[in-house]
């Protein structure tokens, strides 16, 4: 169910050239319960920003005296906590991924689904309340660099940015749970800039790198004679990140003794150095990670129980990329950017080959293997696409050969063919077009599957919470699929 405007109305600036677009938009936003100041063009729209607090702003990316990005631009320097959400006939992967870069909260294209948008809107509003508790801090998509953001408009990343927006002001310990390569210390970083801690350092430790005694030694220190080899005394990763966050990665991997040290530490808030019985304060928030099974570690006996507890207070699994079908071509995209800036070589673009291949893999190394895959395509391709063989160890999988991809981008240009000629009709609306594929599509899945979700959401590379979406945006009802 989509939320409710806040009891307190929120206030929407929305920004368009579009005079009868605005004011159907107004009409709606008000019905929803919002407050909705319009502004036509670029100047006119900074100096709203200037004069006014607003919880979100609804931007199109044209605008009559000048680029939406200009008005992006300036909310990030004049109001960088106010979420933006970019409404624009003329989306692309591009804009999108250059609207992401430049700091909005999210990308709609019109026409749009009023359901759509407004839950977007109730969102965004939801965040900007968030941020502006916790004035001065930054953004809940990441810290200053690009390399610490949270990127994606999937049901699924979204769900893990709202989680954090809800437990970064608290001090509450939090297990990270995913697969390898999820980004699972983006996440705990993201926990970091948010809270009241923010200021203070940030440490990390990988607990599966370092041998038992080393870990022990690193995380809480030690005074000098210990051991052999301590010479003098080291702080250790507790009292560096003392007022701050204390990141325990593949926490999963800590040995048994030093499991029952950070127990102590979680029970008491207090801790002593390897070889001193002086204790001191451990003013340090906890978030720990691990892609493995705990609980069946704990059953294993591998991993304390009381400690699971301890670390299990606020969980947060991050989705691995396979159930992030709608993020997958906007991160690639992004990627092929950075890795071309990287190394100065120009931006290549996707072939269809290339864009099946993606969307269909399985990403077993997710999005850090997605960087990986996109970096060498930079290096390998020397023309103007990315073509499969540019794709190092992906493939087009399940039986969806290139004969396959060219037989549907061959009708597609046959469809399109009929609006080419001078005295053809004008083509339909991307929206509905697309809306017609989908519609299409969703059919053909669901009568291969016999109605069965789980498995049409599979051959189509979707999520199932994202698949349920579909379904409901297009009026399908899997029971009539049944056979």
């Amino acid at each position: 169910m989509m939320k409710k405007a806040p009891s307190i109305p929120a206030t929407i600036l929305i920004v368009d050239d579009d005079v009868e677009l605005c004011e159907l938009l107004k009409l709606r936003l008000k019905g929803a319960g919002y407050l909705v100041s319009v502004q036509h063009g670029v100047a006119t729209a900074l100096e709203s920003i200037m004069k006014t607090t607003f919880d979100c702003v609804i931007l199109d990316l044209r605008l009559l005296d000048g680029d939406g990005f200009q008005v992006l631009d300036g909310i990030s320097k004049r109001a960088p906590d106010v979420p933006v959400i970019v409404l624009t006939a003329h989306g692309t992967i591009e804009s999108a991924v250059e609207a992401m870069r430049r700091g909005a909260y999210g990308f709609v294209t019109k026409p749009f689904h009023n359901h759509d948008l407004l839950q977007k809107i109730a969102h965004a509003v939801e965040s900007a309340k968030l941020r502006r508790e916790l004035a001065g801090l930054r953004r809940i998509v990441g810290e200053d660099g690009d390399d610490a953001r949270i990127l994606g408009v999937s049901s699924a990343i979204e769900h893990v940015r709202t989680v954090i927006g809800r437990i970064a002001p608290s001090d509450a310990t939090v297990l990270i749970l995913g697969e390898s390569g999820t980004g699972k210390e983006l996440a705990a970083r993201a926990i970091h800039a948010l809270s009241p801690r923010a200021r203070a350092p940030f440490v990390a430790v990988n607990c599966a790198a370092l041998a038992p005694d080393l870990l022990e030694s690193t995380l809480f220190g030690h005074v000098k004679g210990a051991f052999t080899g301590a010479v003098s005394d080291r702080e250790g990763l507790f009292g560096a990140a003392q007022k701050g966050t204390l990141f325990l990665d593949e926490v999963g991997e800590m040995p048994p003794a030093v499991q029952a040290k950070l127990l102590r530490v979680l029970q008491e808030r207090r801790f002593s150095r390897l070889g001193s019985t002086l204790e001191h304060e451990a003013d340090v928030r906890i978030v720990a990670a691990t892609n493995r099974d705990l609980r069946q570690e704990v059953t294993d006996r591998r991993f304390r129980e009381d400690l699971f507890y301890r670390l299990h207070v606020v969980p947060i699994a991050m989705p691995a990329l396979r159930e992030r079908g709608d993020d997958i071509l906007l991160l690639a995209e992004m990627f092929l950017q950075r890795s071309a800036a990287r190394h100065g070589l120009p931006i290549p673009r996707l072939s269809p080959r290339a864009i099946t291949a993606l969307v269909a893999h399985s990403w077993p190394g997710n999005v850090r293997e997605l960087a990986n895959v996109m970096e060498a395509a930079v290096l390998l391709c020397r023309g103007e696409e990315v073509e499969l063989d540019h794709l190092s160890g992906i493939a087009i999988p399940n039986g969806v050969t290139s004969a396959t991809v060219e037989t549907i981008t061959l009708a597609t240009e046959r469809v399109l063919a009929m609006y080419a000629g001078p005295d053809a009709p004008p083509p339909p609306p991307l929206r509905e077009a697309r809306d017609a594929f989908e519609c299409a599509y969703l059919d053909l899945v669901l009568k291969r599957t016999g109605g069965n979700v789980a498995h049409a959401a599979k051959m189509s590379g979707r999520n199932r919470t994202d698949f349920y979406d579909l379904l409901r945006r297009h009026g399908r009802t899997p029971a009539a699929y049944k056979t």
